[in-house]
């Protein structure tokens, strides 16, 4: 039988419990459940299923307090950004970046307060380059 390969990206449905996890830097799943929405109504069993599968991914880590595990992430959520935005970027925007943001910038959606912090950004970037 083949072995599933671990997928490096989340679910949507995983997305949402490490967000919660990352906001508050570590919880059991009565936690988690406490506060994903309340009418979610998931029932304890689905939660921790879920986050079994995290740990296998090696997107959390856990330990046994008492009788309850207790779910820690493993990786930072400005390094899970990283890693999609470069996917994204790769697939969908033949791996330049520039297109990428481009296509952000062109979208009418933004404010002139979001385009100010786009280019207050980017100038502070450039300034600490030293290429």
């Amino acid at each position: 039988m083949r072995q599933k390969k671990k997928s490096e990206f989340l679910t949507e449905v995983e997305l949402e419990f490490m967000t919660v996890l990352w906001q508050i830097g570590r919880g059991t799943v009565r936690d988690l459940i406490a506060k994903l929405a309340a009418d979610r109504n998931l029932a304890y069993t689905s939660v921790a299923t879920i986050m079994r599968i995290l740990e296998q991914k090696n997107f959390v880590t856990s330990v046994k307090e008492g009788k309850t595990f207790v779910y820690t992430p493993v990786l930072a959520k400005d390094a899970y950004q990283s890693r999609s935005l470069k996917d994204l970027s790769a697939k969908l925007f033949d791996d330049t970046p520039a297109s990428l943001v481009a296509r952000l910038v062109d979208d009418d959606g933004l404010s002139e307060e979001a385009l100010e912090e786009i280019r207050a950004l980017l100038d502070r970037r450039l300034k600490n380059d030293p290429d």
